[in-house]
């Protein structure tokens, strides 16, 4: 059984989330098993169109038939219709772009993680007076390395992911574990809309592998 906590260890040990959405459902589960055999166990599905819930449902059911051990995530859940939802289509962990009380409440209650973006202390008090361990800083090309540097101190219980602007390079991404990054969320700069229109698998698989490679390297 998956707990909370079983759950931020899986994406932290990975050290990034990859994040992405396409309309194209067939593109989507496509990305996910080229994910799965670059060795990634946990993934970060964006609601960002129409499409999302249906293809995320289709892609839960890959998962359950394919693609053992592997994390399905959806992302940019702004309200709690939002979350039941995905929820019902069996997601196994949920982020927001910002802290809605309501949707802490109603995953907590439940179980499930949930990682709210926070872009300043008072947002990140919120979210740890509600019970999340797990925040997102975002957008991280905005804050800095230097604002999770000042902060982590004053939160030694959470557990930090940094968000937007992060590039998929050894010096980015050692910067950020530097200043006390758990875990770096990877978007357009891994999975890009380009790689997907070219279905370009080999590339996004040798790339991700990359990322990987880098976090080990970085934790040694």
């Amino acid at each position: 059984m998956k707990t909370i906590q079983n759950t931020i260890e899986v994406i932290v040990n990975q050290g990034i989330l990859p994040l992405y959405f396409t309309t194209d459902e067939t593109i989507s589960i496509k990305v996910l098993r080229t994910l799965y055999k670059a060795g990634i166990r946990a993934v970060e599905y964006t609601n960002r169109g129409p499409e999302a819930l249906s293809n995320f449902t289709k892609m839960v059911s890959v998962r359950n038939t394919e693609l053992p051990g592997m994390l399905l995530g959806i992302g940019t859940i702004k309200n709690v219709q939002q979350a039941k939802d995905f929820h019902n289509a069996g997601a196994d962990f949920f982020i927001s772009p910002g802290f809605v009380p309501e949707v802490a409440s109603y995953l907590i209650s439940n179980q499930l993680l949930y990682t709210p973006g926070c872009m300043t202390p008072t947002e990140i008090i919120a979210a740890e007076n509600a019970g999340i361990t797990f925040v997102k800083l975002f957008p991280g090309n905005i804050l800095g390395t230097e604002f999770l540097s000042s902060i982590k101190d004053v939160f030694p219980s959470l557990v930090f992911m940094t968000t937007g602007g992060v590039e998929p390079t050894h010096a980015s991404i050692e910067s950020w574990f530097s200043a006390g990054a758990s875990a770096v969320g990877l978007g357009s700069k891994l999975i890009s809309k380009k790689r997907m229109e070219e279905q370009d698998y080999d590339v996004i698989e040798n790339e991700t592998k990359k990322m990987l490679e880098i976090i080990q390297t970085i934790r040694r």
